[in-house]
């Protein structure tokens, strides 16, 4: 037992402990953690980067896409433009006078006429006649010889091509003859607009009886019929005997006239009955 009062303490017994709680050691991770921590910072940020490239992506891909929608409508209106300029160029190209292309096209339709001693020219016009064969327009007096003698045939001659035609009717006032053929021929077109002052034309015919003669000329104006029959067309493109009865064409590969005088000692002069007058005179057109 302790003295009372004081006095030093009794030494601790040997082999005793002194009561408290054990100090603790600082806690360390272990090196796989770490490891596994940093990969994880990395791929997140590397999922961070990789998504901030593919929304700049799409922003230029979507860039891209409207600079070509752009570009492709650009096109669309320059093609557009070009297709219209094309058509405007061909269709320019078709006004444009092409004598070889219209004499290439109405040869075929038109013959020369052997009437007794007469020459003169025919072409065919309009639909086949009744029960085939064709209807062809020429002149009164190409056949007039015939005609007053009471004849009804007259010949048509074109190369190696011969046969009959018949005198259906005539316009002497007009100088109109109507002639058919039981002979399949392509006819022209008649042009359903009066032809212009100015207007390119070509001739055709078998003026000295030279025939698939084809001249060219302009329009020069419309006059009162020397004969007091109506109006004429005048033109320049040289006529001679045997024309007379031939088509008077212009650009289109149409008949506005055709061709029944020259005027006598004077060049560039020749006179045509409309196209139109003839076709109210005698309907074959």
């Amino acid at each position: 037992m302790p003295p009372a009062g004081g006095g030093t303490p009794a030494a601790p017994i040997s082999g005793a402990t002194t009561p408290g709680y054990p100090e603790k050691a600082p806690r360390r991770l272990a090196w796989p953690g770490v490891v596994a921590l940093t990969l994880v910072a990395v791929l997140i940020a590397v999922a961070v980067l990789q998504a901030l490239q593919i929304n700049q992506l799409s922003d230029r891909l979507a860039e891209a896409d409207r600079r070509n929608a752009d570009a492709q409508s650009s096109d669309d209106g320059r093609l557009r433009a070009l297709e219209d300029q094309t058509a405007q160029l061909a269709a320019q190209a078709g006004k444009v006078f092409n004598p070889e292309a219209v004499a290439t096209a109405v040869l075929p339709s038109v013959f020369r006429v052997k009437a007794g001693n007469f020459l003169g020219t025919a072409f065919a016009v309009g639909k086949p006649a009744t029960g085939g064969g064709a209807n062809l327009f020429t002149n009164f007096h190409v056949v007039e010889s015939v005609w007053k003698a009471g004849g009804r045939e007259v010949q048509l001659e074109r190369q190696s091509d011969k046969f009959t035609a018949t005198i259906v009717e005539v316009d002497e006032e007009n100088d109109l003859a109507h002639l058919r053929t039981s002979e399949k021929i392509s006819g022209l077109v008649v042009a359903d607009k009066p032809v212009k002052s100015g207007q390119q034309i070509i001739v055709v015919g078998s003026p000295l009886g030279l025939s698939d003669s084809v001249t060219t000329g302009v329009v020069s104006a419309f006059r009162n019929d020397p004969d007091g029959a109506g109006t004429v067309i005048q033109f320049d493109a040289p006529i001679n005997p045997g024309n007379s009865g031939g088509p008077v064409i212009n650009g289109e590969k149409k008949v506005v006239g055709i061709a029944t005088a020259k005027a006598r000692d004077a060049e560039g002069i020749g006179l045509a009955v409309p196209i139109g007058i003839a076709c109210d005179s005698i309907s074959i057109c």
